[in-house]
């Protein structure tokens, strides 16, 4: 039998407790996982590095043994395909979520047929809490520290200072 692995790409620009709450999900479905930070230039200047994302998330699951974090560019079918994945892990938290992320999951399934997108929800507790939104406040001092691993709290007050 072989290990059910699936990709969780975002910008995770800043990684959220919201997006640990997708990660603990995903991974009672999937063997492994690979949390997939998208470097991608086309966007907006991200708050953080490619490099520093992947750092705050390694931080943030550190003891989750069967996840992996990974930084890519290009299409992200052709990188799932390279990590031997066939499933992508997409987190929700309303139904605009889910519309920009059904027609990017229409769009995927049309590059790659053999790849599958998987909508899992998040928890009640995060469901109003977005990467913008923390950016916004912690510009302005506010305390995000129940929102975000540690890390990234102690991240974004530096960032902000």
């Amino acid at each position: 039998m072989t290990d059910k692995t699936a990709v969780y790409p975002g910008s995770f620009d800043p990684f959220t407790n919201g997006h640990l709450d997708v990660v603990e999900r995903a991974l009672g479905i999937f063997d492994r996982l690979i949390v997939a930070v998208a470097a991608n230039p086309e966007k907006r200047q991200p708050l953080f590095s490619v490099e520093e994302r992947v750092h705050l998330i390694e931080g943030a699951l550190k003891g989750h043994d069967r996840v992996e974090v990974s930084s890519y560019t290009g299409l992200t079918v052709e990188y799932a395909r390279s990590r031997g994945a066939n499933t992508l892990v997409k987190g929700l938290r309303a139904y605009s979520d889910f519309d920009a992320e059904l027609q990017q999951a229409l769009m995927n399934r049309k590059l790659a047929p053999d790849i599958h997108t998987v909508f899992l929800m998040s928890s009640f507790a995060h469901i109003y809490v977005s990467s913008s939104i923390l950016k916004d406040i912690a510009s302005y001092g506010g305390n995000v520290s129940d929102l975000v691993p540690s890390g990234v709290a102690r991240a974004l007050k530096e960032k902000f200072r």
